[in-house]
């Protein structure tokens, strides 16, 4: 009997022992939340900084040269407060679906339009061909399609377009043995350097030039070493991750998104892939046929949303026809694209909704007016270097180049010439203030956009690129000093 209760005891004992010696579950107190979510809140802080920010506004003139409406200089004055209502809180996220709808329709039909191509086996031959091809040298696509993608982001402002080579980038990193972020990386950051150096963006640089009156496309020395810089930065950065995802695919941090992936499509063999056929050739030459007009249209025709989806939803239907679907099938393969696209098309109009509640509010312009004074009152020493904050916070607000050279330049110009800064290095501070935040903010449709595509969430994005970002704002104000040091002209 006492050899039964000791030995029951001793039982107990090792039971406690051993409870004793398990890792401890740690609770999870944070979670991330949903990217609808991260958006309402920003909407409800826009909300409440509609009551904070006093309103007020500037007057604006009509530009005969460029046709924008240019902000006055010293013509800010307060008008009558009109905080957002709880009832205009949903109202505006309505409202930003309404007014980026031409990029919600438009995301809509790549969706569609790509499905189609996609369903002919044609991507998936091109990319086992060019897989096959660089099967030893993979990592070498990544710094030609970086290169590649900034030729359009420098010459035509290529951003928001850039989310239709997407799916082509991601097929391509995928059969090359890496991961969606990396063939979306690959391809909207190419996008995104070209058009920070903006050698001949004619969009951002050349109209805010424009504004400074200082020749169009002057100084582009200076942006063409900034280029370099940032491709080989970038392009150093994403093969890193690249070959941490092909040496242990779990170490992706869209390792989900990849395995969902896997499960619906069968991994990829490059010695099994289909060998391109005629109906393939005739599909890629819609396809590049149809980019050739795309370029040509944006370039010399000023197409945007409207005629390029035009475009897209043709290429898609011509491509079904070549391949020889019916009118049934070219159907239901786009109705299967663009219900798969859903969840990004309707992040950026909820993105759209901040906007509308901080323009409604009146708050926008009293933000520019106070930050152009505050970087007034900076001792001389760092004043060029306000001048670059203050660019890269009023992105945040004006996610439009456009938008931001006519909103800003006008301030920011006699500033300049106030604190003996050159205009040439008042447009650098722009330009590096409207392109080096677009890739993170979720107000950014050429973001937002490119991850709808991608199915990429937003949260894992902000994770990879937060240190590239990091990166591309020192090296900004590296070239900061330097254009302030040689009196960049």
């Amino acid at each position: 009997m006492s050899l039964s209760r000791g030995n029951n005891r001793r039982t107990r004992d090792d039971e406690l022992e051993n409870i004793t010696k398990q890792p401890q579950q740690r609770r999870k107190w944070f979670k991330m939340p949903h990217t609808f979510v991260i958006l309402f809140i920003l909407v409800l802080v826009a909300t409440v900084l509609t009551y904070i920010i006093p309103a007020g506004e500037f007057d604006r003139v009509k530009d005969e040269a460029t046709g924008k409406s240019l902000l006055v200089p010293g013509s800010y004055h307060h008008v009558e407060a009109n905080p957002t209502g709880l009832w205009d809180i949903p109202k505006s996220i309505v409202r930003g679906l309404v007014d980026s709808a031409d990029v919600v329709f438009f995301i809509f039909i790549i969706g569609g339009a790509f499905q189609i191509i996609t369903s002919t086996g044609t991507i998936e031959a091109l990319t086992g061909r060019v897989a096959r091809s660089f099967a030893n040298k993979g990592l070498w696509v990544i710094p030609v399609f970086i290169t590649l993608f900034s030729v359009g982001g420098f010459t035509m402002g290529m951003s928001t377009e850039v989310m239709v080579f997407v799916p082509i980038g991601i097929a391509i990193a995928r059969a090359l043995g890496y991961d969606a972020l990396t063939g979306t990386a690959m391809i909207s950051l190419g996008a995104s350097c070209g058009f920070t150096a903006g050698l001949l963006n004619p969009f951002n640089v050349g109209l805010a030039q424009a504004i400074a009156e200082v020749p169009i496309f002057s100084g582009m020395w200076l942006r063409a070493i900034i280029l370099v810089c940032l491709i080989s930065v970038t392009s150093i950065y994403i093969m890193r991750y690249a070959s941490r995802v092909k040496s242990d695919p779990t170490r992706g941090l869209v390792h989900e998104l990849e395995q969902e992936q896997a499960a619906d499509t069968p991994a990829v063999d490059l010695n099994k892939l289909p060998t391109i056929r005629i109906t393939h050739i005739l599909t890629i030459i819609t396809i590049v046929a149809g980019f050739a007009l795309l370029i040509w249209g944006v370039s010399k025709e000023g197409w945007w949303m409207e005629e390029l989806a035009a475009l897209f939803l043709s290429m898609g239907v011509i491509a079904g026809l070549v391949s020889g679907f019916g009118p049934s099938r070219i159907a239901s393969e786009f109705v299967k694209g663009a219900s798969g696209i859903a969840y990004g098309a309707f992040i950026i109009g909820l993105a759209r909704g901040i906007m509308v509640v901080l323009d409604q509010g009146n708050v926008i312009d009293s933000v520019v007016y106070g930050m152009s004074t505050a970087v007034g009152e900076l001792p001389s020493s760092v004043q060029v270097l306000g001048m670059y904050f203050f660019q890269n916070i009023m992105n945040v607000f004006i996610t439009s180049g456009t938008g931001m050279a006519v909103t800003t330049m006008p301030i920011m110009v006699p500033l300049s010439d106030l604190l003996g800064v050159t205009r040439q290095t008042a447009v650098l501070a722009f330009q590096f203030g409207d392109g080096f935040t677009n890739m993170i903010l979720p107000t950014s449709s050429a973001l937002m956009g490119s991850l709808a595509v991608s199915g990429i969430p937003y949260q894992k994005w902000v994770r990879f690129f937060w240190p590239l970002m990091v990166m591309w704002i020192a090296m900004g104000i590296v070239f900061m000093l330097i254009a302030n040091a040689i009196q960049y002209s």
